[in-house]
């Protein structure tokens, strides 16, 4: 047997052990992040938690800020300022607070005015900041995206926005291994969407959960690098924490001559590239699940239903819930038919489009406005479209497409050819669908409303997109294109951009961070709870519950977008899944359990389906259920990251897998008896006390729950450890420490002295058992 040493690990396993400031016996590291990427919806609630709690942010040269969410795409050819720019209300509070953050905590931000601005996973690699090995989150679950490099990215919450800016770490367990390697040849027409559709769709929403993602194989090693981000941006819709691909060449190329990698051909540019050289998967490594494709057997794919498992080829016909034997997923085909107004037996191709939408993170590098470009060129949008819109993924992606003349081709077909950002991908801006319009997009979700409420999103490829603009419908590109000249490999134009600096005076500051016209503070005034004040403790709740009889139920389900447009944790109650308790005339659905008798009043919620909140790693669905009064949600299964944000917010995720146990539970509830969760002893029972069943809960977990404990305060009392990882990761990789992106002079990389723990986080813990 080979030592532990010398036992072969995953490219997973590498980067994570890279990583690590502390372990602790159960299970529960410490780890610490290279890289953090903010924006202004997930980021406001966590600004003013270290504000309230007197702490600045530990590595300013590791955060880089941007907006996208809510800008408007329109042009900005008269833009001045955000405050006056951005037209709707909340979306500006956002934008604007989070200029006052950056201002306060003296942190680099790409804001309107800035060509460099854009999608916070699109300019994250454009700059270089997003590199091989290294850890990288964001309040944002696509952050995914920057696995393609050999990173560890993945979406965290609020509250782990604020410990990250706070320490520059994270408190996390290991994930599983999962290989999913696609072998062979791609045929005519599929690019790397379809690949990652198809996949999905193999596997499920839930397939990949409590894993990290390696995908692997022919196929995925003759992808560009603009291919592979979309890969890794859609793991997450497979319910994975991350997804990865082994760095190589075409990793190296990319990434030469960008503003924040190392100087290429330098002697630290050396030594990266022979440290990323390391970073794949050993030989006999150990993966808890495979699964093997070849990839002669996919065709370009296309979503039917509101979940991105819902897929089926170009070719195929709109399923029946007979064709599906879990009734769990009769039943969600049966809704989903009704939500998208579709017949089944209905050929996809005979399907009409409303509308087309190419960007995202998805979906908005050069390379895939090249693909849709092609399609398009010398063709008009087909009559029965109403809007067609070319939206790139950063100013930088927008000035390249202009100097090669696709802004051209598009406008001349009809398209409409828009500024940066997120755009019509989840709707929080001026870009969406009116109710019940059909759209060809490229983004990455198709949930109930999430590009418009009522509005019906079918995913696919740009170059399929691009195709439905065309003829008027769902249609195969492979009919469409003459030699199929989108298939043409096009090699991604590094466009050197010259280094970021901090601005020298005044005017160059107000005009980098797009600060408001006037002079008077604009304060961010909001309260309620925060990881940074201590949570109440929960040992034993007793209480009404209510049973939800529905699987995949996703975050846009549970508060939609439309209720992010927030710079509070509170006051979220009321849109607790607002599509579902109310009718589209504002009136409350009788039939939905919340708005039934004494279920208004539930503190525990009983899921009968599984993987409960999946989609996005925005914690306002926590916060929304908490503020209804859930304080529990029971069900078979959690996604990753919603079960991590329930923990940060005091609450209590209870995951039961003996269906007969579940039954039992639902039952009770449905009897409108009370049902008891003994945190204590890890125990759910009847009104009367009987056990039904016992439940796993991490000790880490469990102690900081029952102790009403503050994360950050504890990570804290470690900052010995942390600074001597930071000491160590200086020399051995220096190219992290952010230096070619603000004037530092001879001060090196900013690090910030921890404030101390507030004693009122502590409180009168008992019973410590862990170390730390």
């Amino acid at each position: 047997m080979p030592s532990a040493e010398s036992k072969p690990k995953t490219l997973y396993d590498k980067v994570f052990e890279h990583h690590i400031v502390n372990e602790q016996e159960d299970g529960t590291c410490l780890l610490y992040i290279d890289r953090h990427l903010v924006h202004e919806v997930t980021s406001p609630q966590a600004f003013e938690g270290l504000k309230n709690a007197s702490r600045k942010v530990r590595r300013p040269d590791c955060t880089l800020v941007t907006v996208d969410h809510n800008i408007p795409t329109s042009s900005r050819k008269n833009f001045k300022n955000a405050e006056e720019f951005i037209k709707e209300n909340d979306s500006r509070l956002q934008c604007t607070t989070l200029e006052e953050n950056v201002k306060d905590f003296g942190l680099t931000y790409f804001g309107m005015g800035d060509k460099r601005q854009g999608i916070v996973h699109i300019i994250g690699p454009e700059q270089g900041f997003t590199l091989p090995g290294t850890t990288v989150v964001c309040g944002d679950s696509h952050t995914s995206t920057h696995g393609a490099f050999g990173a560890l990215a993945f979406g965290i919450g609020t509250s782990e926005v604020e410990h990250v800016l706070a320490t520059q770490t994270l408190l996390t367990r290991r994930s599983k291994n999962m290989r999913i390697q696609v072998d062979g040849e791609l045929p005519a027409g599929v690019t790397s969407k379809d690949v990652v559709l198809h996949i999905i769709g193999v596997i499920g929403t839930a397939g990949g959960t409590g894993a990290v993602i390696e995908f692997c194989g022919s196929v995925i090693r003759g992808l560009s690098m603009e291919a592979r981000m979309s890969m890794c941006n859609m793991s997450i819709e497979a319910g994975a924490r991350a997804g990865m691909i082994a760095p190589d060449e075409i990793t190296f190329e990319y990434l030469k001559g960008r503003p924040l990698a190392p100087k290429y051909g330098s002697a630290e540019w050396n030594k990266a590239v022979n440290f990323w050289s390391t970073l794949n998967s050993d030989e006999n490594a150990h993966f808890d699940h495979n699964v093997f494709l070849q990839g002669k057997d996919i065709i370009p794919t296309i979503s039917w239903g509101t979940s991105p498992q819902d897929v089926i080829p170009i070719n195929g016909v709109v399923p029946s819930p007979d064709d599906f034997e879990d009734e769990s997923r009769k039943a969600a085909c049966s809704r989903a038919l009704e939500y998208m107004g579709l017949v089944s037996g209905t050929p996809m191709k005979e399907i009409p489009v409303d509308k087309v939408f190419i960007g995202s993170c998805t979906n908005a590098r050069i390379e895939d406005l090249r693909a849709a470009a092609k399609v398009v060129k010398g063709r008009k949008v087909a009559n029965n479209i109403l809007r067609a819109m070319i939206v790139p993924g950063s100013g930088l992606v927008k000035q390249q497409a202009e100097a090669e003349g696709l802004d051209k081709v598009f406008t001349d077909s009809g398209f409409e050819w828009r500024e940066a950002g997120c755009s019509m991908c989840l709707g929080m801006n001026p870009d969406i669908l009116s109710p019940k319009e059909r759209c060809a997009s490229t983004s990455n979700r198709n949930f109930e409303g999430r590009q418009g409420a009522q509005g019906r999103t079918h995913l696919m490829s740009p170059a399929m997109a691009a195709t439905a603009a065309i003829v008027g419908k769902l249609a195969d590109v492979r009919e469409h294109v003459v030699s199929s000249p989108v298939l043409a490999k096009v090699a991604p134009q590094v466009d050197i951009q010259p280094e970021a600096e901090s601005p020298e005076t005044e005017d160059e500051l107000d005009r980098v961070l797009d600060l408001p016209a006037d002079d008077q503070p604009h304060t961010n005034s909001s309260v309620g709870g925060g990881s940074s004040t201590g949570l109440p403790k929960f040992n034993v709740l007793k209480g009404i519950a209510a049973p939800l009889d529905r699987s995949n139920v996703d975050t846009d389900a549970i508060i939609p977008k439309q209720f992010l447009k927030t710079i509070k944790r509170t006051g979220l109650g009321s849109a607790a899944f607002y599509e579902l308790r109310y009718n589209p005339d504002g009136q409350e659905n009788p039939d939905f359990v919340l708005n039934q008798g004494i279920y208004r009043n539930a503190s525990i919620l009983v899921v009968t389906g599984p993987n409960f909140g999946c989609g996005s790693s925005r914690e306002h669905a926590p916060w929304a259920l908490l503020d209804f009064g859930i304080k529990c949600i029971i069900a078979p299964s959690f996604a990753d990251i919603f079960f991590n944000n329930t923990f940060k917010n005091g609450m209590l995720p209870v995951p039961v897998s003996d269906e007969a146990a579940l039954k039992k539970i639902a039952d009770e509830a449905r009897a409108g008896r009370e049902i008891e969760v003994d945190l204590v002893n890890q125990e759910i029972k009847d009104s009367q006390g009987t056990k039904i069943v016992s439940f796993d809960v991490d000790t880490f977990r469990k102690h900081c729950l029952i102790n009403g404990l503050d994360d950050i305060g504890l990570t804290l009392q470690m900052e010995s450890k942390i600074r001597t990882f930071e000491a160590k990761r200086s020399l051995d990789t220096p190219w992290l420490d952010g230096s070619g992106y603000l004037r530092r002079g001879t001060r090196g990389a900013t690090k910030i002295e921890a404030a101390p723990v507030p004693k009122t986080n502590r409180g009168d813990v008992k019973n410590e058992p862990l170390e730390w």
